[in-house]
């Protein structure tokens, strides 16, 4: 069979079933290309932040795996999307915690919900974690309930253990999430992140720091791990709009913008769609201009499900059947991107083998 005819059969079974992905190596060939990021793990697969999440992510091909860090109210950082917990645990069915049910404002929007900062970790121990797409992800419920909430130091300790059995060296890519907020309340989180890099010892090649705000960035360059400006589409970072800084992320993506990203950081983590116009696939000024900068570039997020695809590929009659991601990956990876985050990371890395 010709070369390309079986990338293309390699393909097509991944598409059909993760079991198929999770049975292709990860060869250290193949890992010349784009990083590929599992995004809180693999998410379109598992339970977002959870071990399974991870291990599955690693086993399937992931270079590095996203823990977003949030605190609990004893300031343990763990991980979690958010630190409104309703839609990530079984918390609401805990009649024990129906009283820490809050409205809280965060980054300026009024939210509703529990909060880890209002729990201790041995508290969030108790809870077990759930699918947060459940009307997009109905597959992943049937894992809802099986793991409990994991410490940034317990992801640590697993990125390790999967190192060894992968024979890789897998990073970590924490993201301080809402950090202008929780020093607000006492609650910083660089501190408590720069402390865990040291104690565990994490170099540049296990560790990269990402959050939208640059002031969180900014405090962590004493652990000399590489620092990661992500970028929203819309408004401003929220550590700038509080300071009243009328700096907008577009501002922060054209040349003068990236220039002053690349004095603190060493990659953008840009929307896909601030890369590649979703409309009508035609690439930005964004990736040349910021490899211009001395920055390297990864995208997010990417995922299968045609509701998150560009219009020309969407496959089938729901936004929740899959569409052609396969060739979402292939324009980026050609473009030469340096890494993408993904949901997805058996596709992404088949991807990456193939283009």
């Amino acid at each position: 069979m010709p070369a390309h005819m079986r990338r293309r059969s390699l393909l097509l079974a991944a598409a059909v079933t993760p079991v198929a992905a999770a049975a292709v190596p990860a060869e250290a060939a193949a890992r010349g290309g784009p990083l590929v990021i599992g995004h809180r793990g693999a998410a379109g697969w598992r339970p977002e932040h959870t071990a399974a999440s991870y291990a599955y992510a690693v086993q399937t091909g992931a270079d590095w795996i996203e823990p977003d860090l949030v605190p609990t109210k004893d300031h343990v950082l763990v991980v979690r999307h958010e630190n409104e917990i309703s839609g990530t645990t079984d918390v609401a069915a805990h009649p024990e915690f129906a009283d820490r049910r809050t409205t809280k404002t965060v980054d300026g929007r009024s939210v509703t919900g529990w909060f880890t900062e209002d729990f201790t970790l041995a508290e969030l121990k108790t809870l077990r974690a759930v699918e947060r797409l459940p009307q997009i992800r109905n597959r992943n419920t049937v894992f809802d309930g099986r793991e409990e909430i994991l410490t940034f130091q317990e992801v640590v300790d697993l990125a390790r253990r999967l190192s060894r059995a992968h024979g890789r060296t897998v990073a970590v890519f924490p993201e301080t999430k809402h950090p202008t907020y929780f020093r607000s309340i006492g609650l910083p989180l660089e501190p408590r992140l720069a402390a865990a890099i040291r104690r565990n010892r994490l170099g540049p090649r296990e560790c990269v720091v990402q959050s939208f705000e640059p002031t969180s960035l900014k405090r962590m360059t004493g652990p000399g791990v590489p620092l990661w400006q992500a970028l929203g589409t819309t408004g401003g970072p929220y550590d700038l709009v509080s300071a009243g800084d009328p700096t907008t992320y577009r501002d922060m993506m054209t040349p003068a913008g990236l220039a002053g990203i690349a004095e603190y950081a060493d990659w953008i983590g840009p929307d896909k769609a601030s890369v590649v116009a979703p409309d009508t696939g035609a690439p930005s000024a964004l990736l040349g201009d910021a490899h211009a900068a001395g920055l390297k570039v990864g995208p997010y997020t990417f995922r299968a499900e045609n509701q998150y695809l560009p219009a020309g590929l969407r496959r089938g009659t729901t936004g929740t059947d899959f569409g052609d991601a396969f060739a979402e990956y292939a324009l980026h990876y050609r473009l030469g991107v340096d890494a993408v985050v993904t949901d997805f990371p058996d596709l992404a890395h088949l991807a990456r083998i193939a283009v």
